[in-house]
């Protein structure tokens, strides 16, 4: 073959993985996190709620549960990142897997909203058993959706707007969540049954937008330097090596943790701070409009100040934001207002953080040679997993150490300054220990030597 044609070839390659994605395929993309959220956020939102006040299991327990979960994930994420490294199919590594575990995955949330009257005790362990399940297929899926963003563009501009759709869709997932749920399992008679219902309504509209991610994308990035998959022995050492990977790994644990708490308290603190349990649809509308806002904003700036800069800037702003309430914990207003600066504060990681992983895939390639996108979103899918249960664990633990007893209608006092400290000083403290991680991230200014000299790379490669 002559080298006009491989030159022709690799050009067509390189601009594949360098072109402008469309919006029917952005949107098809963002499909699968409105799909994700459908059941993960009922995970962070009411799943405590639900094991405490509806089947009356402990408090304590059930943050137990969570940590465990977590510490399972750490095995169960990287076997699904290596299996996705290891796919290959005329569909990608990726995208089959979002196919193939798109109907488990909904049967998996409904299970964990079908707790059966066996007793206290087999309802822990029935508690237990499909909340592990819905952990582990959440991983089958979860792991090759976040890989995907990494093969559909190298272009970190497109990979920054791409994760802003994402997070946009993301955010009417929630709100679907936050204003349907409890309307839905009212409107089925509420108690077990009306949960049951609502959760299996959500996993089929999942399923179907799952789908739909999967016939809308494309996967496009090739490796740069070898063309094939790396075994764990050697791709796990390379792992520890990309200190950009470690550093997000750090953020999705601390920034997961943070919404994880804020999330899994928002119905104690709405029902026995503010006195009213309905309120927490309100919290959470006046949380996700100014965060969308942000959001649809974000793209400009990004491509001005960087994703570093800009995430870091919105971490200062959640801090003050989470401190707002304690001029008066009981006041709605200063709640709301609370809230909402938390929210613009939070666009812009949430916006980033994503963007920040498929970056790291590029420079763990450049420092190692091993292009391990199902690994890397793996383990990174852990620290997010981590950082939820971690976040969920200490609803739990706390909660349980300040003396409270679901289903009642007032608590003592020690158990209200415990839903306080959950609402107002956790995320405060996990905002610092976000910005200090970030104070270290430089790789948006080295992105693009990096890229540069893996697309000679790749280059060189094909020639020869």
């Amino acid at each position: 073959m002559s080298i006009a044609t491989d030159a022709v070839k690799r050009e067509v390659s390189e601009d594949a993985a360098m072109s402008k994605l469309s919006w029917k395929e952005r949107i098809g993309y963002g499909s699968g996190d409105i799909a994700s959220n459908l059941i993960w956020t009922a995970l962070s939102m009411f799943v405590s709620f639900y094991y405490t006040d509806v089947v009356g299991l402990a408090a304590g327990a059930i943050g137990t549960l969570f940590l465990l979960a977590r510490i399972m994930d750490a095995f169960v994420d990287v076997a699904v990142g290596v299996a996705v490294d290891k796919t290959k199919s005329r569909f990608g590594k990726a995208r089959p897997w979002i196919l193939w575990m798109a109907i488990p995955f909904a049967i998996a949330g409904v299970l964990l909203f079908s707790s059966p009257d066996f007793g206290p005790g087999g309802a822990l362990v029935y508690a237990y058993v499909t909340y592990l399940l819905i952990n582990i297929i959440y991983s089958t899926i979860n792991i090759p959706y976040g890989v995907l963003s990494s093969l559909m563009t190298q272009d970190p501009y497109q990979r920054s707007v791409l994760n802003i759709v994402r997070m946009i869709m993301a955010l009417l997932g929630i709100v679907i969540v936050a204003n349907f749920t409890m309307p839905l399992v009212n409107a089925f008679g509420g108690q077990k049954g009306g949960w049951t219902i609502a959760f299996t309504i959500f996993g089929i509209v999942g399923s179907i937008l799952f789908v739909i991610t999967f016939l809308l994308t494309r996967e496009r990035v090739t490796p740069s330097v070898v063309d094939k998959p790396i075994p764990l022995k050697r791709g796990l050492p390379a792992l520890f090596r990309n200190k950009y990977w470690v550093m997000v790994l750090m953020l999705n644990t601390f920034f997961y943790g943070s919404q994880a708490a804020t999330q899994g308290i928002n119905i104690y603190y709405a029902q026995y701070v503010l006195g009213d349990g309905n309120l927490v649809g309100l919290l959470t509308i006046v949380q996700l409009a100014p965060m969308l806002l942000i959001l649809l904003m974000l793209a400009p700036l990004i491509k001005r100040f960087g994703k570093r800069n800009v995430a870091m800037i919105g971490i200062v702003i959640t801090a003050i934001g989470a401190l707002i309430p304690v001029i008066e914990p009981t006041n709605l207003m200063i709640v709301v207002i609370s809230t909402i600066v938390k929210a613009i504060g939070m666009a812009p990681v949430m916006g980033t953080i994503f963007a920040f992983m498929a970056d790291t895939v590029d420079y763990g390639e450049w420092k190692t040679g091993m292009r391990t996108e199902g690994l890397i979103f793996s383990a990174s899918s852990f620290g997010g997993k981590a950082g939820s249960g971690i976040g969920g664990a200490l609803v739990g633990w706390i909660l349980a150490y300040g003396g409270y007893v679901g289903g009642q209608i007032s608590i003592s006092a020690t158990a209200l300054s415990s839903i306080e400290f959950l609402f107002i000083y956790v995320p405060f403290i996990l905002c610092v220990l976000q910005f200090i991680v970030l104070w270290f991230y430089k790789l948006d200014r080295e992105y693009p030597k990096i890229l540069r000299e893996l697309q000679e790379v790749k280059a060189n490669r094909q020639e020869d």
